[in-house]
């Protein structure tokens, strides 16, 4: 039985993370599935709850930019992100110290550690308490759509985990942005809930990854969430909608096109920041109304790529790809 528990349960959350067991717990972007990042057991727990390729690197979240940096190499440029967005939805990727703790499974086997400190009061306390790295993936079977509640989490992971520590929806609703700090220039390895043009304000022109379709073939990725088909429905998504058929479920963005059998807006204003908040639950609710309507896929309507909606725009890109 997974345990459901409150935050006043977040000693028994740390406890059981300590322990070897997997928990999950609330970030401000979505909820986490965590282990000790240093055991190699509960690291490897985390890939079969998931059914995660093992070639795609966890992110290891910390209390603090002191205790990351502990255990990779900080350049100057790390320090001022980390000092400017951290606490914040923002991975940085930098190179392991020879010390460095954290499991090479969690790593994916490669020099480098994907590292982030959550802006949660809950998620922190957490970290605190445990006081060991933590790796956690979003917590959900791998492929499917993130979850941004705790029953979420339950929906799709029940059974397979110790615990959920509940602390209600996710703010922010789509996972950090990850930002590779390893070479000479930095690299954008996944957008995210810091937006690309806030990071460039500070560090000038960041270069961009490689096409998802090369990513995907890559036999050792450099980030988590480089996968092609990931955050996927059951259903088909059709990008780029401009009108919708009756047998098509709609996931609208500003007003909504007429005729669709079901309909989640993710932005009645188009609001980016409120429909990356709704994106991942609005996923969900349509391929489940959809099926139940008998729909053949989800229609889902353009999103400016500006700020938040370049990170919206990736995950639906990942949720449309063949699989």
């Amino acid at each position: 039985m997974t345990a459901l528990l409150s935050p006043a349960e977040v000693g028994q959350a740390a406890a059981l993370l300590r322990d070897g067991a997997l928990v999950a717990f609330p970030t401000e972007t979505v909820y986490g599935l965590g282990a000790d990042a240093g055991n190699a057991r509960a690291v490897a727990g985390i890939f079969e709850a998931k059914g995660r390729p093992h070639f795609n690197p966890l992110i290891c979240h910390y209390p603090d930019a002191a205790a990351a940096f502990a255990d990779v190499h900080a350049d100057d440029r790390a320090r001022a992100v980390a000092a400017r967005f951290w606490p914040g939805p923002l991975t940085l990727v930098l190179p392991r110290r020879p010390d460095c703790p954290v499991d090479l499974l969690a790593g994916a086997g490669l020099d480098t550690l994907a590292v982030r400190v959550p802006d949660h009061p809950l998620a922190l306390a957490l970290l605190r308490a445990v006081g060991r790295p933590v790796a956690a993936p979003s917590a959900n079977r791998s492929g499917q759509v993130s979850p941004t509640t705790a029953q979420h989490v339950l929906a799709g992971l029940a059974g397979r985990i110790a615990a959920v520590l509940d602390d209600g929806p996710s703010a922010v609703g789509v996972e950090s942005t990850v930002l590779d700090l390893t070479g000479a220039g930095p690299v954008l390895l996944r957008p995210g809930g810091v937006p690309v043009e806030a990071l460039e304000a500070l560090l000038g022109r960041i270069g961009r990854p490689l096409p998802l379709a090369a990513a995907a073939a890559t036999a050792s990725l450099r980030s988590p969430g480089m996968m092609l088909s990931h955050y996927a429905p059951g259903l088909p998504v059709r990008l780029g909608a401009t009108a919708v058929a009756a047998d098509e479920a709609l996931l609208a963005f500003g007003p909504a096109l007429p005729g669709a059998a079901v309909v989640w807006n993710l932005s009645a204003a188009g609001d980016a920041t409120e429909a990356a908040a709704r994106l991942f639950a609005g996923l969900r609710w349509l391929d489940a109304e959809g099926a139940a309507h008998g729909c053949r896929g989800i229609a889902a309507m353009p999103v400016p790529e500006a700020g938040l909606g370049a990170a919206i725009n990736d995950r639906l890109a990942r949720a449309a790809a063949p699989r």
